[in-house]
């Protein structure tokens, strides 16, 4: 794995081109604008992604997707949900029959219910893929500071592959055979990143935020146990400590967008002005709907996609889940 294509010009891709240059002798990071990636390669710095980072000299940064993912031994997924489908579909005729691809993508399609491991499968062919998750904030990455992850997905002998080549002293990667779970894991916890959000944005505290994170795991873990995930993944570094990340850093979008909804402003105007996407917000109308379909109890889901599309006062939402029907804490 030498030869490596990075999909995804944001701070993600960015961050994990950085990451795996200190393995790899030849990554290429493709950015979609090729403004925007002659002036990342000019200045050696992604400005709207992640601004004051250097990137190295060694990471090639292409506006041209065919020139990324020439010869590439491995393509790393780095594009946001909403156009992961559509992304792919443009660079199918550029990727070879048996590339693998490893997804760092956190998300559920809206409709189909597809994750990112599906959709790349649909997009470019059968391949083996895998899925990398946990506690990985861009910004820190970037700066080279430790992070554990997991590993998961089709090919037990990619997430070896994998495991091998890109651990190092300040990137340790753990392998999971549960690719449902760990997947499903980095797309639900962004719905309780803006639900700890809201509850910053209120004036809660902390007693109320530690509440709602501990039920709210017990709720995504429910649909992911229903979808055929394994529980314990949920108390792993794919589940708890993906959101805990997500929930607590001031680098999280999503709790971001859930904290600025807390304090009044409305969805449009935030989502209007950002420059990253918030996963979370098109993952609760994805998930809202799944839970539905599935008939999976998902209360904390139903409140936000509630506040979010249908102008639910947020302080109302919470007001209605601490009065629902008293219950036992271990029934579902």
């Amino acid at each position: 794995m030498n030869r490596i294509a990075v999909l995804g010009g944001g701070g993600m891709g960015t961050a994990m081109a950085m990451v795996f240059a200190r393995s790899a002798g030849d990554v290429r990071l493709w950015v979609r604008d090729p403004e925007h990636a002659r002036a990342i390669a000019e200045s050696r710095c992604n400005r709207r992604h992640l601004p004051e980072i250097r990137v190295p000299e060694s990471i090639r940064v292409v506006g041209d997707a065919e020139e990324a993912l020439q010869d590439a031994e491995l393509i790393l997924a780095a594009v946001p949900s909403v156009y992961l489908r559509d992304c792919l579909s443009r660079v199918a005729p550029a990727v070879a029959a048996d590339t693998p691809v490893l997804s760092v993508v956190k998300g559920i399609e809206f409709g189909s219910f597809a994750r990112p491991s599906q959709i790349i499968v649909e997009a470019l062919g059968p391949r083996p893929v895998a899925i990398l998750s946990g506690p990985s904030h861009a910004e820190e990455l970037a700066r080279g500071l430790p992070a554990s992850v997991v590993v998961a997905g089709s090919s037990q002998p990619l997430c070896e592959a994998v495991q091998r080549a890109f651990s190092h002293e300040s990137f340790r990667i753990y392998t999971n055979s549960d690719a449902l779970g760990v997947e499903l894991a980095g797309a639900l916890k962004n719905i309780l990143g803006i639900a700890a959000g809201v509850c910053d944005g209120l004036g809660f505290g902390d007693n109320a935020k530690a509440a709602m994170l501990t039920r709210g795991l017990a709720e995504i873990a429910r649909l992911a146990v229903h979808l055929g995930a394994r529980q314990g993944t949920f108390y792993g570094l794919a589940g708890v400590g993906d959101l805990i990340t997500t929930c607590y850093s001031p680098f999280g979008r999503n709790r971001s967008v859930g904290e600025r909804i807390g304090r009044g402003e409305t969805l449009a105007a935030i989502l209007e002005g950002m420059e990253n996407v918030a996963e979370g917000v098109p993952t609760i109308r994805s998930v809202h709907a799944l839970a539905a379909r599935a008939g999976v109890d998902m209360p904390i889901t139903g409140e936000l996609h509630a506040v979010l599309f249908e102008g639910k006062n947020a302080r109302a939402a919470v007001v209605d889940l601490m009065v629902r029907m008293p219950k036992d804490e271990w029934e579902s």
